[in-house]
């Protein structure tokens, strides 16, 4: 569907407390716990982006979640009532009084088809009930197997149409910046050229002198610019500068940092409103964690910094990952737009497990463009 769609539920009488206690024993009769919370654990979170591609564990971590597991790993979630979501079909109908936001809701492959999903749904929008809500809105749903299993289940109606395509013809300005060979700067330029994502790009710029992305650039006919750093006779300000100077020059809306290896100054971060940061590693979506729990029940380290993939290997990781986060001050703490984790094979090295990494790498840009462009 070239069109996105917000839903609209009653919450009538279908889901009042008797609704509730029903739904509950439902799922415990399929052999589940449910478990229902403000946000939600490490390991459920992780386990969503591992399921459903990255982008659902950001809005469970600000909303109150209903949560099956069976022997203590999770097979389905619900969440409703996100917390401070910017996505243009949230603007409207979602914050008239008395509309509750259902959503993400997502059943592992394996229990699609049970009743696990339909109860666990009954089970959030009750949630919704509790809360004085009188509808809820489901919203920016884009396909019709799915818009009928919503109608099925809960009788919903089509309140509100958004044509995806009104925000694909807008071009948003953009400026890559990248080190190395740019092979993620050729897949986000190729998917903007086909018309996949609202990208112009304007140029590339990279601090390598001679980088393979600056030859990559030229094939694709985008401007690319060297700005290498000569530490002997210019100072860090100076260059830091220069660099700042270099990339407003070119106006942009939107700036990529596909494997730039230069840390930016707060002048930088300051100057340009959206800034999306590629770092290869499973990230934690509270900034101030330096351990994250994984989809296994296991914990690693946050591997923030330059090296994260070989960092990962020295600490004999299990898992290794791609965030796509804003850039803030603080190094690698900027809010999670999208996220995967990926887990290393047994007797994997690194390089195997870094090409493996790519291909997550060239999925999620494209898709924490398009979150961003969701949130204009």
């Amino acid at each position: 569907m070239t069109e996105l769609v917000n839903l609209a539920v009653a919450l009538d009488e279908r889901y009042d407390e008797r609704a509730r206690a029903h739904a509950i024993a439902r799922i415990e009769s399929a052999g589940c716990v449910v478990e229902e919370r403000e946000g939600a654990g490490d390991r459920v979170l992780a386990w969503i982006d591992l399921v459903f591609g990255g982008a659902w564990s950001g809005e469970a971590f600000v909303g109150t979640n209903v949560v099956a597991t069976r022997e203590g790993t999770p097979v389905a979630f619900a969440t409703y009532a996100p917390r401070a979501l910017r996505y243009r079909w949230l603007r409207a109908m979602a914050v008239e009084p008395g509309v509750g936001v259902f959503g993400p809701f997502g059943v592992a492959p394996e229990e699609r088809g049970s009743d696990l999903g339909p109860s666990l749904l009954t089970l959030a929008l009750c949630g919704l009930r509790r809360r004085g809500c009188a509808t809820a809105l489901i919203g920016g749903v884009g396909d019709e197997k799915l818009i009928a299993y919503y109608a099925h289940h809960t009788g919903a109606r089509i309140a509100e149409r958004y044509d995806r395509q009104r925000w694909l013809a807008q071009r948003f300005r953009t400026v890559v910046m990248a080190s190395g060979e740019g092979a993620n700067f050729e897949s986000v330029a190729r998917a903007a050229a086909s018309g996949k994502i609202p990208l112009e790009i304007a140029a590339v710029v990279c601090n390598v002198a001679g980088a393979g992305v600056l030859e990559r650039a030229r094939t694709m006919d985008v401007p690319g610019l060297a700005l290498s750093w000569k530490r002997e006779c210019e100072s860090r300000a100076l260059y830091d500068a220069r660099v700042c100077d270099a990339v407003a020059a070119f106006e942009p809306e939107l700036v990529l940092l596909l494997g730039w290896m230069h840390l930016l100054d707060a002048r930088f971060v300051a100057t340009f409103d959206d800034l999306l940061n590629l770092h290869p590693a499973f990230l934690p979506l509270d900034p101030e964690r330096d351990e994250i729990g994984m989809p296994d029940a296991s914990t690693i380290t946050a591997f923030r910094g330059p090296h994260a993939v070989t960092d990962a290997f020295r600490a004999k990781s299990a898992w290794i990952g791609s965030t796509v986060h804003r850039v803030t001050a603080s190094v690698d703490r900027g809010p999670v737009v999208i996220r995967v984790p990926l887990a290393v094979l047994p007797n994997e090295g690194e390089d195997a497990a870094y090409e493996r990494l790519r291909a997550v790498e060239h999925a999620i840009v494209p898709r924490a463009v398009m979150l961003w462009v969701y949130e204009r």
